[in-house]
């Protein structure tokens, strides 16, 4: 059985492309368990019902998959794991970063594995899974007990059907998101607009070429790849492009009165920054900003 803490976009998405029988959601405190039924939009095809059940009590999952908001995360697996088997891969699918150290931190014994995902998904009205983009899902040991489930869990993931790949350095893939998210997310949220309209906007072309270089300083910083300040905004314009009519995680966040990522992206620019004595100015006035919107 897997187990899927976290019933959003990307929670839902997983459940409804996995073999059915084989998932079930974690109810969190306070939520009925009752089968949760909605129709999923694949990007070829019509729309499909789908009905996920709850874990019941009692079942021990072999595989946790975690797909919560980032700031929820820690909260959510307390509650979660004591029924849940210590040696049972807990793989995390959380935005920027963060929240995947501190889990790893809290429960170094149990396998701790981090999924960078290129895929797509959205909800744009109750009831309603939109697979909004193919992408591919690197998969990654974050402990050393992590580090023998990282194939088998590959495996046992791409019977979805969806691209995933094993990733020695998962770290680095996460920071390559990172980096594509910080330029790309908050100027959404702030513009109020798809991805690809801030490519014009006044705003972000004010603070894109600064905001590159802190983000290339900060991975130099943290001993990751390279990249110059160039590329770095090349690669995001390139995202920006290719996903042009999308909506952001974090401006439907905003549209959906809910908290945004902004602490485990921007916001954990600007605290490595502190930490490394190295000025992000623009970092901090973006998370600054897009926590007035909250």
């Amino acid at each position: 059985m897997i187990a899927i803490l976290g019933a959003g976009s990307m929670g839902r998405l997983w459940a409804a492309t996995l073999p059915a029988g084989q998932v079930a959601f974690v109810p969190r405190p306070g939520q009925r368990p009752k089968p949760v039924h909605y129709r999923l939009q694949p990007i070829e095809g019509e729309p499909h019902s789908v009905t996920v059940p709850w874990l019941q009590p009692g079942r021990s999952p072999g595989l946790l998959l975690v797909t919560t908001k980032a700031g929820d995360t820690l909260e959510a697996l307390t509650s979660a794991l004591p029924s849940v088997p210590s040696s049972t891969p807990i793989v995390l699918f959380q935005n920027g970063l963060g929240s995947q150290q501190q889990v790893a931190e809290t429960w170094p014994e149990r396998p701790v594995l981090a999924a960078s995902t290129t895929e797509g998904a959205n909800r744009p009205q109750a009831g309603l899974t939109v697979h909004a983009g193919r992408g591919t899902t690197w998969l990654g040991a974050l402990n050393p007990a992590g580090q023998a489930h990282v194939e088998p869990v590959a495996q046992q993931l791409a019977a979805s059907g969806l691209a995933v790949q094993p990733e020695q350095d998962i770290l680095g893939r996460l920071w390559q998101k990172l980096a594509i998210n910080a330029g790309i997310n908050a100027f959404t949220a702030l513009l109020d607009c798809p991805n690809g309209e801030i490519l014009g906007q006044p705003f972000y072309l004010k603070w894109i070429d600064p905001l590159c270089q802190e983000i290339s300083q900060l991975l130099d910083a943290a001993g990751q790849t390279s990249v110059t300040p160039d590329s770095l905004r090349e690669t995001i314009e390139a995202v920006a492009r290719k996903t042009a009519a999308n909506t952001s995680s974090m401006r439907a966040d905003m549209l959906a009165g809910r908290e945004t990522e902004i602490d485990f992206i921007n916001g954990y620019l600007t605290r490595l920054g502190h930490r490394y004595n190295i000025a992000v100015p623009v970092n901090q006035m973006l998370t600054e900003q897009v926590k007035q919107l909250n």
